[in-house]
């Protein structure tokens, strides 16, 4: 008797944790070193807003639900309507996840797939304009 096994999702297939944690790392180490980006993130340590990151893409992706579980419904904009989220935030934004996304190493369908999501979250998170 053979059960069927579940579709892989595309976090499985982009490797899981591992990558989606070395594409946020990437990213947090542009944004530690951003004038324009760092003041949006008020914690001195940089750790936490990774995790809860790292957890907001597994979770988008089809990995755990850790993020929802510990933080409820992800509500983007409203949790970045404290900032002023300027087309050049954008900008910024996507420089560093493009870093991390080039760090992963990812197919091409892989990347392209997952550049657009970035590109369109990025815009959907302008809140003031430039």
């Amino acid at each position: 008797m053979s059960t069927a096994s579940p579709e892989a999702t595309f976090y499985d297939e982009i490797g899981g944790r591992a990558t989606i944690e070395k594409i946020v790392h990437v990213f947090y180490t542009g944004v530690a070193g951003d004038a324009l980006l760092r003041p949006m993130y008020p914690e001195a340590d940089l750790g936490p807003a990774e995790e809860r990151f790292t957890q907001f893409l597994e979770q988008y992706w089809g990995g755990p639900s850790t993020y929802s579980e510990q933080r409820g419904h992800p509500r983007l904009r409203m949790r970045h309507a404290p900032f002023e989220v300027t087309p050049q935030a954008k900008d910024a934004w996507l420089v560093h996840f493009r870093a991390g996304l080039d760090a992963a190493h990812l197919t091409p369908e892989q990347d392209a797939r997952f550049w657009e999501y970035a590109q369109h979250a990025a815009q959907f998170m302008i809140n003031t304009p430039g």
